[in-house]
């Protein structure tokens, strides 16, 4: 059986990730998310630390060794933080982020400065590395929700495994150098570690590209649920939320309230100003809801100028100060934008205990925003069980 060359290896394992680097962006295509572009840095990091350290081997006890080796390392060191940055923004905040940044500096660094020290540079180096795989493969496998993102152990099963490969290399390197005297030696850890690498290259490819399937789908989910002017839910999403809502806290007897809202004169705002302002209106009202709720609450369109609230376990007597506080935040917030004030009438009511269907509660503060307007607009009405209207707050200034 002939012997394998780890140089044919490396080679093999350049072009496969040149291959890689350059398909990758031609499938996802220019208009993808800050994680799928981190993904493709990072493989194309590793494409070209593996070029630089075929380039060396060409240059060896010329300077271009030393330059070339030395890039090589910064490369290597980079391709592992810009997946860790991918997988902060797919999965969320991943542990170990500073540890990672030091890393990134302190390996080429030092590999740079130990130059000279085979043994001295190689342990460094492969230490640090693996290392860095490690700290990603953590990442990786830290627990997230929702925890059915199975892509992520695929690849922090890769990463494992490759730094096992890289420690072991570092050891040869470190302390028994005789049998690890330059690397392409052919040494069966030597030979392990490329082949593992290649392994690693096709699984790490799958798992970014499942990953991306799986942030797109989440994209268009959000994109179906969600107005596209205002960013809050639109009418469909938010029927569907606020019922089921409804009748988990029918259930279970906790407070729940609705509140309508209808900017007051829109549609002399369209006349006098145009619908684009009319539009930039209608957006930064959508903004100042989405910054006053929790993020249990409901904030939907239901059409034109007509907005919705769900509070949840939120009895009617709190729904003055949410109203206050999104009136304030309009005012610093239109008059700069618009040159307008957003004045708009709200109605509330909350859920009563012969309540059978979301439908009664959104007719009482549908009657409540009504007679809002009919007081002079501009300000919260509450409604009780029997529907009556009672003025809660002045018109704003």
């Amino acid at each position: 059986m002939p012997e394998i060359s780890v140089f044919t290896v490396l080679v093999l394992t350049a072009l496969n990730l040149l291959t890689v680097s350059i398909t990758l962006p031609l499938l996802m295509g220019r208009r993808i998310s800050r994680a799928a572009r981190l993904s493709q840095l990072s493989l194309l990091s590793q494409a070209g630390g593996w070029l630089t350290i075929i380039a060396s081997s060409f240059w060896v006890g010329h300077w271009m060794d030393w330059a070339l080796s030395t890039a090589t390392m910064v490369l290597a060191s980079l391709a592992p933080y810009l997946l860790f940055l991918a997988l902060a923004e797919w999965l969320g905040p991943r542990p170990g982020k500073r540890l990672l940044q030091a890393l990134v500096v302190l390996m080429p660094l030092g590999y740079a400065l130990l130059f000279p020290h085979y043994s001295q540079r190689v342990g460094w180096a492969n230490f640090l590395l693996a290392a860095q795989l490690l700290v990603v493969a953590h990442a990786a496998l830290h627990p997230v929700r929702p925890a059915q993102r199975h892509w992520r152990w695929l690849l922090g099963a890769c990463h494992l495994l490759v730094a096992l490969f890289t420690l072991a290399r570092g050891v040869l390197g470190a302390f028994f150098p005789e049998l690890y005297p330059h690397f392409q030696a052919p040494h069966p850890i030597n030979i392990g570690a490329q082949i593992a690498a290649n392994v690693a290259l096709v699984l790490t490819t799958i798992s970014v590209l499942v990953a991306w399937r799986d942030e797109a789908e989440a994209q268009l989910r959000t994109l179906a649920r969600t107005d596209g002017l205002t960013g809050v839910l639109n009418h469909r999403a938010w029927h569907e939320q606020a019922d089921a809502a409804f009748a988990h806290a029918r259930r279970h007897q906790v407070p729940l309230t609705v509140v309508l809202l209808d900017l007051d004169h829109f549609k002399t705002i369209n006349d006098r100003h145009g619908h684009e302002v009319g539009d930039r209106a209608l957006r930064l009202f959508g903004q100042a809801l989405r910054a006053s709720v929790r993020t249990d609450d409901l904030a939907g369109r239901l059409g034109g100028e007509e907005f919705a609230l769900l509070l949840s376990n939120t009895p009617l007597a709190s729904v003055a100060a949410l109203d206050r506080r999104l009136r304030e935040r309009l005012v610093p917030d239109a008059l700069p934008s618009l040159g307008f004030g957003l004045p708009f009438s709200a109605g509330a009511a909350s859920i009563e205990p012969g309540d059978t269907r979301l439908r009664a509660l959104l007719a009482r503060a549908d009657q409540a925003m009504y007679a809002a307007k009919a007081a002079g607009r501009a300000r919260l009405v509450l409604a009780d069980v029997t529907s009556d209207a009672t003025p809660l707050t002045p018109p704003a200034a």
